[in-house]
């Protein structure tokens, strides 16, 4: 049951780091769970678990990891299709 929570919650998170960064309109819900999921893993990696968390996940970093994420990989498939 963890693991749905995790799913659930690394979904909101790289769909809100899509709407912060205006590139959600083109990510999928696969896309927001990874983004979500991998972001949280990054965030939580460069500031720590700290604030309040849900799933394991510290919400707060891992939003801004999720965001970082969501920037990279969006500038670099921008950058290949030109």
């Amino acid at each position: 049951m963890g693991f749905i929570w995790a799913l659930i919650v690394g979904a909101i998170i790289g769909a809100l780091a899509g709407a912060i960064t205006n590139n959600g309109q083109s990510m999928g819900w696969i896309a927001n769970i990874v983004a979500g999921l991998v972001g949280s893993a990054i965030g939580q990696g460069l500031l720590g678990s700290w604030g309040p968390s849900l799933a394991g996940m510290a919400i707060i970093p891992s939003l801004i990891g999720a965001i970082i994420l969501v920037l990279v990989v969006s500038w670099f498939v921008r950058k290949g299709n030109r």
